[in-house]
């Protein structure tokens, strides 16, 4: 076959329901599946020792599934090592052993809930909850009140946190911000005020892109996403907004939302009303594997998403157990191609929540993406990484080489908090277990790395 042809065939055995055929309904409305239906997994084959430490992780990080995902993307003849369930379902090795167990014995003599959840929030705490400060970038108004919900990291960006959009279709295993899916106020970042994110927009007129992330914002109703963006079309003091942002996983985990839910075609018709404005609509689709690519279900919605003149540019992480592999990257970003998706990034796996399970060192990561990157055409070379959503900024791992009789990593800026810092290449000590930046130490005998310096200066 060749290999940039986009693979068309069913998958393998799923769930009771089978493959989809054609562009199937899905059996009533969507309803999520959480801890309280994990009983109802065991007719898939999960054993019962199974379906016990996945109570003992969802009682700390967040369970959230649907049966789309379940009937249509597992191949649950392959569970555990298949990679969706890896990416829905609690795995053994996600907590350390100590919280492992200090949950598991509670749970075994039936301490009060009240208990559970007291150690539970405990064990968070120490998860890393807000990695690379995220937290601290809500935005202060000047008048000692924060702008919950916005964050202005880069320059041209700033991110909006709907309060209405603080959930998912389904949760990812390893998702960096799990702390919104836990039920603590104290941990969440979400605005219930748009009226914040417009005044603050028509202060800055350096911003062109608006990104509404969550969660994830498409778990709401068109009207409701309507209603907070209608005034940015509407008002002439907010014209230099040219770029309208949805970060979401619906595709991957619930494409009916373009096809089947009641306020699809709305959706739809308001998406092709922001391109029509002039603006340019980017729908940034989440997805770890080339299996959530394969129903047709999906495929019609690219289709549908694309009619309306947005553009879908797919992102994710590398994550050992799930998508480890040059060969899964590479089988990705062609079908991805073939559907009209661009590639934009890979990402490093961030320090927070099950990361210990998932992460994969930078030199490994460098090695998956250049080999993946070398089977695909010029049009899949569009994607950008291994990179890290670091406190600085977004930090693209560019190779390993031998400099000056060191072995070092080439690094750069593809975004920083200062625009200054952005594609000046540096130089990092070759550390064959680092997984993130804050492990690396400059090299070439320099005390502090460009960026950390009080001065700010570039690099020498």
């Amino acid at each position: 076959m060749n290999p940039e042809t986009v693979e068309t065939k069913p998958p393998p055995r799923l769930g009771p329901s089978g493959a989809v055929s054609g562009v199937e309904r899905p059996r009533g409305r969507f309803r999520a599946l959480t801890v309280r239906n994990l009983d109802g997994f065991g007719r898939y084959g999960i054993g019962d020792d199974d379906l016990f430490t996945m109570r003992v992780i969802s009682s700390v990080l967040p369970f959230r599934t649907n049966r789309y995902v379940a009937e249509h993307l597992i191949d649950w003849d392959r569970i555990p090592e298949d990679p969706i369930y890896q990416l829905v379902f609690p795995q053994r090795d996600m907590l350390a052993e100590g919280d492992f167990r200090r949950i598991a014995d509670l749970m075994v003599r039936d301490a009060p809930k009240e208990e559970v959840d007291r150690a539970a929030a405990e064990i968070r705490g120490g998860l890393n909850p807000h990695p690379a400060g995220q937290r601290e970038l809500n935005i202060p108004s000047g008048d000692g009140t924060v702008f919950e919900g916005l964050q202005h990291k880069y320059r041209e960006t700033v991110l909006f946190f709907p309060s209405k959009g603080q959930t998912c279709h389904a949760y990812c295993t390893f998702c960096f911000r799990w702390a919104q899916f836990v039920g603590d106020s104290e941990l969440k970042i979400s605005s219930k005020d748009a009226a914040h994110l417009y005044s603050y927009l028509a202060a800055h007129p350096e911003v062109s892109d608006l990104l509404v992330t969550g969660g994830d914002p498409m778990i709401m109703k068109t009207r409701v996403i309507e209603r907070y963006l209608r005034p940015i079309l509407d008002d002439p003091a907010l014209g230099h907004v040219r770029n309208i942002r949805f970060g979401t996983k619906a595709l991957g985990f619930w494409p009916h939302r373009f096809i089947h839910d009641n306020d699809a075609d709305d959706l739809l018709r308001f998406l092709e009303e922001i391109v029509r404005s002039g603006r340019h609509v980017a729908i940034m689709a989440h997805f770890n594997h080339w299996q959530e690519l394969r129903t047709n279900v999906v495929r019609e919605a690219i289709r549908r998403i694309r009619d309306t003149g947005a553009v879908i540019r797919s992102q994710a992480p590398l994550l050992d157990h799930i998508n480890n592999d040059p060969d899964v990257w590479a089988r990705m970003w062609r079908t991805q191609v073939g559907l009209g998706i661009i590639p934009y990034y890979m990402f490093v796996e961030r320090d927070t929540g099950a990361k210990r399970y998932f992460e994969v060192p930078l030199a490994r990561g460098w090695e998956v993406f250049r080999q993946a990157v070398r089977q695909v055409s010029g049009l899949g070379r569009t994607v950008r990484g291994p990179s890290m959503s670091a406190t600085p900024g977004k930090v693209e791992v560019l190779g390993v080489r031998e400099v000056a009789g060191e072995r070092v990593f080439v690094l750069r800026f593809l975004q920083g908090r200062d625009p200054e810092w952005v594609d000046q290449p540096f130089f990092a000590k070759y550390d064959p277990k680092a997984t993130w930046l804050n492990q690396l130490e400059p090299a070439f005998g320099e005390n502090s790395f460009f960026f950390e310096r009080d001065d700010g200066g570039s690099p020498r």
